[in-house]
């Protein structure tokens, strides 16, 4: 059975005030976006061209601060086997991905949304799924991103989640998660161009 994933209308976006980059205003978007009253569940495959929808995106990032007072940031490369087909090869800053109907624990493509956060429901199962945190962090939603220069980011809303770091402890749990641990900021701000637009974004909006 096809992935159902979940989606606001693009209608809806504009109307609460459109950006291209980044934003910093959780508080503007964050609840109208996971209102129950405007999101939906539909299948992938035609939100993937569809650019009356944005698929919501958790983007989840590790930070750690080094006996130097340095930040480092958490990156890997996305393998072959990893979903989105046209970020493969590129570095990356962010773990995350679709929320799916399953997250609500309901029928695929019902949008029925009851009292569970099924939006967090599928941050921690992504989370669980691309790595494994052997340190204690504090969490935040921090910001959003958009990048309707590109395919891939025509058609999907990010929703930014900093996770900062007692140790610089995180692990791959996913065999396409390659070439990961943790880098200097200011080394990754010498060549931006490696990593998927979305990282980059991040990388210069919250640490340059």
């Amino acid at each position: 059975m096809e992935e159902n994933v979940l989606v606001i209308p693009v209608e809806l976006f504009h109307r609460l005030g459109y950006f291209n980059g980044f934003s910093r205003e959780v508080a503007r978007y964050r609840d109208e976006l996971l209102s129950p009253d405007n999101v939906s569940f539909r299948p992938r495959s035609e939100v993937e061209t569809d650019l009356g929808f944005k698929q919501l995106i958790p983007y989840m990032i590790f930070s750690y601060i080094d006996s130097d007072g340095q930040i480092q940031l958490f990156q890997y490369v996305r393998g072959k086997g990893m979903g989105e087909q046209r970020l493969h090869s590129k570095r990356s800053v962010g773990v995350g991905g679709h929320i799916s109907s399953e997250d609500l624990g309901v029928a695929c493509g019902s949008g029925v949304v009851g009292s569970v956060d099924f939006y967090r429901e599928g941050m921690l199962r992504e989370l669980r799924e691309e790595v494994v945190v052997g340190a204690s962090f504090r969490e935040s939603c921090v910001g959003l991103i958009n990048d309707d220069r590109t395919e891939v980011g025509s058609v999907h809303l990010g929703i930014v989640h900093l996770f900062e770091l007692d140790a610089p402890l995180v692990q791959s749990n996913e065999k396409d998660l390659i070439e990961s641990g943790f880098v200097p900021v200011k080394e990754m701000l010498k060549d931006l161009s490696q990593f998927e637009s979305w990282s980059s974004i991040c990388i210069e909006s919250l640490f340059k």
